[in-house]
């Protein structure tokens, strides 16, 4: 299983629709949830409400611009070989445009960087879908269009 914990709603309806379409490409391969949590007036109080919605046995992976970067291959087996080692609970956590607070990021098994470019944050969690299911069709060895 796969969550997504993300800070703000998404307005936009053709992001909504996006990650619509994506979220039931996801269903073919695993169970995928996205927790909303609502954008607070500090990256500390953004964080209290994330760890909440986290689990003991969640292997907790940040996204965040000092992470490490990675391909969609490298993304792909980094998803995979967490599976094969029997992390049954994979969440990503995705900041509000102003980033994570470090109380939050030191509890992340991993940090991941999309890019060093700054996109939308609504744009962003769509991105990260498309990637994900990316992710599970190079897993399967399926063919996907580039």
């Amino acid at each position: 299983m796969i969550k997504i914990i993300c800070v703000g709603k998404i307005k936009e309806k053709y992001i909504k629709e996006g990650i619509k379409d994506y979220l039931k490409r996801l269903t073919k391969y695993t169970k995928v949830e996205i927790i909303e949590v609502e954008e607070q007036k500090s990256l500390n109080l953004e964080s209290e409400k994330i760890i909440k919605q986290l689990k003991e046995n969640d292997y907790i992976i940040s996204l965040q611009l000092d992470g490490e970067e990675l391909n969609s291959c490298q993304l792909s087996a980094k998803i995979n070989n967490l599976y094969i080692e029997g992390k049954s609970s994979i969440v990503f956590i995705i900041g509000s445009s102003h980033g994570l607070s470090e109380s939050l990021t030191s509890k992340a098994d991993y940090k991941l960087s999309f890019s060093t470019l700054t996109f939308p944050h609504q744009l962003f969690r769509l991105m990260f879908l498309e990637q994900l299911y990316r992710s599970f069709k190079i897993i399967y060895n399926e063919k996907y269009h580039k």
